[in-house]
């Protein structure tokens, strides 16, 4: 049986992260990192926005390159899935009967897409965005494709709407609330996307539901409404969330259910065992002090970072601001703190324009931005998150005023 003092279960920003911070804050012992995909670590975000639109070649959006790994002794285990954690003998096991031992273990697996429940969700024709392969696939699929139905308007949905118009394509995108982006932005912003959307060609259906979807010859062939209404595509694109892939952990006896819970330095209930990254459950104060999962690269790194410095034994915490984007036409979004909770919206400048922000408040402090091509108010408004600056609204509204003037003494 092969063993390493560190075992990174995970192959994506986290786990990746985790590796180089090991190695650059000179870490000595052996380090492993096992990815069920056969690719070395690469970035996520772009497969619905650069990598599917063609702009970027997968050698761009590789993490590092492969001599990185090789020089820095980082034993890749990639193609290989860890079905079960024996925490007492640390071991685990992976899909193919391997076992391998660790010294301590940092569970960086991200999440799954969630699927649809209905009959024909696994015909050919549907698609997940979350993997390389899945993109791929989408991509060869493409030349033969003229409708697309795109299930879920949040943002990877969004993304791959866009991307998919600028294609020539026929897009419609289904959204079973009532706006889109409603799970992480206020309505100013979803109107604006929906609004942006529309303009663009694409046929944008809120409150509505999918019965199933309809097959031709073991293919997709059309989405069939609630309403009993038939919408004829070669495609459906299904953008509805992740579940946290924890079942290992969690059978291994880790707390949690919906993610791994973890404390401020990113430990589970199990001795030497860490969680990071998507399906990590943590405190987080930026959401009020609930217990949360972030759905970020940023959320990735931070905690790799705090998990592998906890390891050499510095004394750290997870603390980080959260921060997002999203690139949508020639829309760049960028989102700095967590505006669920909120109790107050402010408009700063004109959305007509397409630079504008949307500023959260929450008992009168500001905790959240979404910023439309306006990175100035982005960097500026960041402070202001981080300090939980009270400032009245009628300031923040007057796009005037820089953000950075406004943060107290």
């Amino acid at each position: 049986m092969t063993s390493y003092d560190v075992l990174i279960v995970g192959a994506g920003h986290g786990g990746a992260q985790a590796a180089v911070v090991l190695r650059q804050q000179k870490f000595a012992g052996t380090i492993a990192v096992i990815g069920d995909e056969p690719e070395l670590p690469y970035e996520r975000p772009p497969l619905s926005k650069d990598y599917l639109a063609g702009e970027k070649g997968f050698e761009r959006i590789l993490i590092r390159q492969p001599a990185f790994w090789e020089e820095r002794d980082v034993t890749m285990l990639l193609g290989s899935a860890v079905t079960r954690v024996d925490p007492e003998a640390r071991i685990v096991e992976t899909a193919a009967g391997e076992v391998i031992g660790y010294g301590k273990l940092i569970w960086a697996t991200g999440g799954r897409p969630r699927k649809l429940t209905c009959d024909g969700h696994s015909l050919r024709g549907v698609h997940a965005v979350r993997t390389r392969a899945d993109v791929d696939q989408l991509i060869r699929e493409l030349p033969q494709v003229e409708r697309v139905v795109v299930v879920g308007g949040g943002y990877i949905g969004l993304e791959a709407a866009a991307v998919l118009t600028k294609f020539g394509k026929h897009v419609t995108v289904l959204e079973a609330q009532g706006r889109v982006l409603a799970r992480v932005a206020g309505e100013p912003l979803s109107r604006f996307y929906e609004a942006e959307h529309r303009a663009h060609g694409v046929d944008l259906r809120l409150s509505v539901g999918v019965a199933c979807i309809e097959e031709r010859d073991g293919a997709a062939c059309g989405v069939r409404l609630a309403s009993g209404a038939i919408l004829p595509c070669e495609m459906v694109i299904v953008g509805i969330g992740i579940v946290p892939a924890v079942e290992p952990l969690i059978a291994a006896g880790a707390e949690g259910g919906n993610g791994v819970v973890v404390d401020a330095q990113c430990r589970t209930s199990l001795a030497d065992i860490f969680a990071i990254g998507d399906c990590a459950a943590h405190v987080n104060r930026f959401a009020g002090g609930a217990t949360i999962r972030l759905e970020s690269v940023q959320n990735a790194n931070d905690q790799a970072t705090i998990a592998a410095k906890t390891i050499l034994g510095d004394a750290v915490s997870y603390d980080a601001v959260p921060w997002f984007w999203s690139n949508q036409y020639d829309l760049r979004l960028q989102t700095v703190g967590l505006s669920t909770g909120h109790d107050a919206v402010v408009v700063r400048g004109a959305p007509e324009t397409r630079s504008f922000s949307v500023i959260y408040l929450k008992a009168g402090r500001v905790i959240a931005l979404d910023c439309v091509n306006s990175t100035r108010d982005y960097v500026q408004g960041r402070a202001l998150v981080l300090a939980g600056a009270a400032v009245d609204p009628a300031l923040l509204a007057d796009a005037d005023v820089p953000l950075k003037t406004m943060l107290p003494a």
